[in-house]
C-alpha cells in the first residue's frame, strides 16, 4: 500500500507565519486544529469537514516557526492507520496558496477508524514531525 507523501519547497509565502505561534493560521478560515511541536506549529483543517469514508478531501494548513526556528525548506503530508499498520492508497499534491497557507489535495481515508495525519517540516538543521489524530466514523 502506498503511504501518502507530498512535498513542496517553501519560499517567501511563509512570511505570513513568521511571527508568533499565536498568529499561526490566520490565513485559514473556519474551524482549525493546532499541532504544536518543539520548533514549529501547524494549524490545519480538512475540506470538507467532516471527511466522508472513501471520498477524496483536502487539507488546508499553515506552518509557523517558533521563536528561533528557521524557515522550513519543505513540508511533507502523510496519513496512516496505526492500528491497521497501513497508510492511504493515494499520494496528495501540496501547493502554496496566495495567502501564504498551503493545500494538500487528493487525500482519501478508505475505511473508518483512527487516522494519524503527519506534517514533516524539513529545514536545513533537520526535520520535525508533527502529528494529529482524526477519528473517522
Amino acid at each position: 500500500m502506498n503511504a501518502a507523501r507530498a512535498a513542496i519547497s517553501i519560499g517567501a509565502g511563509l512570511l505570513l507565519c513568521a511571527g508568533t505561534a499565536g498568529a499561526c493560521g490566520e490565513a485559514l478560515r473556519g474551524a482549525t486544529r493546532t499541532i504544536e511541536g518543539k520548533r514549529y506549529v501547524v494549524v490545519f483543517k480538512t475540506v470538507p469537514d467532516p471527511i466522508a469514508v472513501g471520498a477524496h478531501f483536502s487539507v488546508d494548513f499553515a506552518v509557523c516557526p517558533r521563536a528561533k526556528a528557521e524557515m522550513p525548506r519543505a513540508v511533507r503530508v502523510d496519513a496512516n492507520m496505526p492500528l491497521h499498520r497501513h497508510g492511504m492508497n493515494y499520494r496528495p499534491v501540496v501547493a502554496a496558496q496566495p495567502s501564504g497557507a498551503y493545500r494538500a489535495d487528493g487525500l482519501m481515508f478508505h475505511m473508518p477508524g483512527r487516522w494519524d495525519i503527519t506534517f514533516d517540516v524539513v529545514a536545513t538543521s533537520g526535520a520535525e514531525r508533527l502529528a494529529g489524530t482524526i477519528e473517522l466514523e
